[in-house]
């Protein structure tokens, strides 16, 4: 069978040549006469595969000494509650709420202690990003917590609350290497592996070293991020093979020019899709134009059986994983860094020909 575009908001898929290599060393790495899947964490081999994967993930994204890079297991959600219990010192935060991932990480924080929730907007099933209100800033928060790019309902921030002292938090899952940011504008920011980096399994936690060794007294071992910094990301078994993966999808993103030159490819792929979604007759975008992510486009028809013949049809044509996130339906297509232009291309295509037939 011939590969699909996968538009899946993760897992996602991953660029056929990292797939390739992969494929070719799964049985012997480097000579090793094992699989990556096999071998010790304590090794030469995987110890050489987690420092260049750290190496090439620093220079990507310009992260500088003082901050630790740790690859740590749970996902996402589970730096919901590393995060206030790590850093909730003084027993609050400040959240914008943006949308189902982050009023995760306040249900969690408030576990802990209070969460200010400085903007929201729920009042528009989240597709648009807040204008942020400096004076309803907590000035003596313990962190301030944005969800950078909203995976569900298509928004991205396009300019970060400037939080004073007080570190700014984020979650970049879905956004991670698909544009330059300045990593130094944050106290501490994490990645679930699935969406931009690689496999499920790994969670990337970029952390300022002033900021560890803060974690309350009954914080669980494997849940204070000064244990893992210190181990190098080898205090418990890691998930060897995704951060295998990982690092070879950090080679791939360097040879293809790095961060800058992917952000180049990122925006013209979602403006040949934008440019299709302003201009049909049928599909629409679903977010504010100046909130749109590069990474996650939702979309619409004004009609759920046709949305659902569309998601049917797009299926059978090779264009799998169209289907929007249960809370919102319609459709979303996510068009991370291993998606090519010429994916989006074959799609909008589909999407014209689907309009044509179905006036």
């Amino acid at each position: 069978m011939e590969r699909v575009y996968n538009f899946s908001a993760g897992p996602s898929m991953l660029p056929y040549e990292v797939l390739e290599q992969a494929g070719k060393e799964i049985l012997n790495y480097n000579g090793s006469g094992m699989s990556v899947m096999e071998m010790s964490h304590r090794s030469k081999w995987f110890d050489d595969i987690i420092k260049e994967a750290e190496a090439d993930i620093r220079e990507l994204m310009h992260i500088p000494e003082n901050y630790k890079v740790m690859f740590l297991q749970g996902g996402g959600s589970t730096q919901f509650a590393m995060i206030p219990l790590n850093l909730m010192t003084k027993g609050k935060c400040d959240l914008v709420n943006t949308g189902q991932w982050s009023k995760k990480a306040m249900q969690e924080a408030k576990k802990f202690g209070t969460v200010n929730v400085v903007a929201s907007s729920e009042d528009k099933v989240f597709n648009y990003i807040p204008a942020l209100d400096s004076s309803k800033f907590d000035p003596d928060a313990d962190y301030f917590y944005i969800t950078y790019n909203n995976t569900i309902y298509g928004t991205r921030y396009t300019t970060l609350p400037d939080t004073g002292n007080v570190p700014l938090v984020a979650d970049l899952s879905s956004m991670i290497m698909s544009e330059e940011i300045d990593i130094t504008k944050f106290g501490l920011a994490f990645a679930g592996a699935q969406k931009n980096i690689g496999p499920a399994g790994v969670t990337v936690v970029i952390m300022r070293e002033d900021l560890l060794g803060k974690a309350k007294e009954n914080c669980p071992t494997m849940l204070d991020y000064k244990i893992h910094a210190d181990a190098g990301s080898l205090y418990n078994t890691p998930p060897c093979y995704s951060i295998y993966i990982a690092g070879l999808v950090f080679k791939w993103l360097k040879k293809m020019g790095g961060v800058a030159a992917m952000q180049k490819v990122n925006e013209e792929k979602a403006a040949i899709l934008y440019d299709f979604l302003d201009n049909s007759m049928m599909f629409r975008g679903t977010v504010v134009p100046k909130d749109r992510s590069l990474m996650n486009v939702p979309f619409v028809t004004d009609d759920d059986e046709l949305n659902a013949k569309f998601i049917k049809e797009a299926t059978a044509a090779g264009f799998v994983n169209l289907k929007g996130h249960r809370t919102v339906g319609g459709m979303r297509a996510s068009i991370y860094n291993a998606m090519p232009v010429e994916g989006v291309k074959a799609l909008v295509e589909f999407m014209k020909k689907f309009e044509t037939e179905n006036k």
